[in-house]
């Protein structure tokens, strides 16, 4: 079943189809500085609107990109805490799915 509202894929090849904060949790602490260095949500659709992305940084932290054309927003953030960026994407992911 293909995802409903937005997908998740990391480096690594993990992908979740509308993944929870808590997924979203889990993906951002298996980031690594060698194999698996980002993660990306989207749209599960050919040239999407919008885009989040966490990366792990060489010296630690994670830097958060959100960008979302229709509304021309683009944010870039650097964040240490795994669990505040799960929340704060899941509310962003939320306005775009509605």
């Amino acid at each position: 079943m293909a995802a409903e509202y937005y997908c998740a894929d990391s480096e690594n090849g993990d992908h979740i189809d509308d993944p929870s904060e808590d997924a979203l949790f889990m993906l951002i602490s298996d980031l690594n500085g060698t194999d698996n260095t980002f993660v990306v949500i989207q749209p599960d659709e050919d040239d999407p609107a919008w885009f989040a992305s966490v990366a792990a940084l060489d010296k630690g932290g994670y830097e958060v990109v959100r960008r979302d054309t229709t509304r021309r927003e683009h944010d870039v953030t650097v964040e240490t805490n795994g669990d505040r960026i799960a929340g704060d994407l899941t509310k962003w992911l939320a306005a775009r799915a509605s």
